[in-house]
């Protein structure tokens, strides 16, 4: 959820960096398998004063890789790297992670000719909000050539051949919502997909509000704050929000953007416009539509207005992990959001019997 933000500001760093004429490299993760902490299209920025930003672990790999992004500075050559992060295979290295799984790095050089055009085309599309793929060339003569694909099928940059091809597809890959190793003949390559974070509107600027969009605005999302009451929406209050916007129930909807990847937390402490504003938002097509407050009062509002038997409507909202006080409340509902968005059922992660981020 935190990669379309991540990719942005790593990708706008890099372009600075290209500017000053100073020269990065990039690492990647391309694959992962078993328990691993990053997916696939996780960055880190090494520049050449050994300057970094991002991450592609939990802390374990990023020593090691920013030696080797140091390297692939100095003669110019992309390296692919495995690391297999079980307790016995990982001595080699002298890492000893024991983490039962295994992470494919790539590693190239990223502020050239072979990658800037397409850099610079994913930060209008970061800007635009519009959802593309980003292909990496991973083997060959072209080996770290980057192109960027909307999902019209227009290009940006070149990947030496099969461009055309990838572009056709470029809607479906985009719509298929996974970043993937693909196998090519002019050798492997990395198709990355990164889609617009989402959105939560969180109705009431009370003080409890505050963590709220703080903590969802750390976890990824892009956070629009509503209330009537402007002198509560003042920056400083929200320095995290996107948006502030001085609206009440009756003055609708519009200008929100309001749809099924939209996630709205309803919390004006005022039984009346907490039902308006839970009843507009179903209608408008929300996700997501998240209730504070105890029990009851949220039975009595989904019932005034219809909803009972509506899975969008989550109320009380949060997970129930004997939160007290703002601060964990707020920690509870982003939780239930992260849960929400991933599709998965919450649960403590030792009963699980699958890999940490298998589904």
């Amino acid at each position: 959820m935190k990669h379309w933000k991540e990719t942005a500001r790593i990708f706008e760093r890099l372009v600075r960096v290209s500017a000053a004429d100073r020269r990065a490299s990039l690492a990647t993760v391309v694959r992962i398998e078993g328990s691993a902490y990053r997916r696939p299209g996780a960055k880190l920025l090494v520049e050449e004063d050994g300057e970094t930003l991002g991450s592609i672990s939990g802390g374990c790999l990023e020593g090691d890789v920013r030696e080797i992004a140091l390297a692939v500075l100095a003669d110019g050559a992309p390296r692919r790297r495995r690391y297999d992060t079980g307790a016995d295979e990982n001595e080699a290295w002298g890492l000893g992670l024991g983490c039962a799984g295994s992470v494919d790095l790539f590693v190239q050089p990223a502020s050239t000719a072979a990658t800037l055009p397409a850099i610079e085309r994913a930060l209008e599309l970061f800007a635009e909000g519009r959802p593309f793929a980003l292909w990496t060339r991973l083997e060959g003569p072209r080996a770290g050539a980057m192109a960027a694909f909307d999902a019209d099928g227009t290009i940006s940059g070149s990947l030496g051949g099969g461009e055309d091809a990838i572009g056709r597809r470029a809607a479906e890959t985009i719509a298929a919502r996974a970043s993937r190793l693909v196998d090519d003949p002019e050798g492997a390559l990395f198709a990355e997909v990164l889609l617009p974070s989402p959105r939560l509107v969180v109705f009431g600027a009370d003080e409890d509000a505050r963590p709220l969009v703080t903590l969802a605005a750390a976890a990824g999302f892009d956070v629009v704050v509503v209330d009537h009451r402007e002198a509560l929406l003042a920056p400083e209050r929200f320095p995290e929000a996107e948006r502030r916007v001085v609206r009440r129930p009756e003055d609708g909807l519009a200008g929100l953007s309001i749809g099924p990847r939209t996630f709205a937390v309803v919390k004006t402490h005022r039984i009346v416009h907490d039902r308006d504003w839970a009843r507009r938002l179903l209608e408008a097509g929300a996700g997501y539509v998240g209730l504070l407050g105890p029990r009851a009062r949220a039975r009595e509002i989904v019932r005034e207005i219809g909803a009972e038997s509506d899975d969008r409507v989550f109320g009380p909202v949060g997970l129930d992990l004997g939160a007290e006080g703002p601060e964990q409340v707020a920690l509870s509902i982003v939780a239930e959001l992260l849960a929400a968005g991933s599709g998965v059922e919450p649960r403590h992660l030792r009963a699980k019997a699958r890999e940490i981020h298998a589904r």
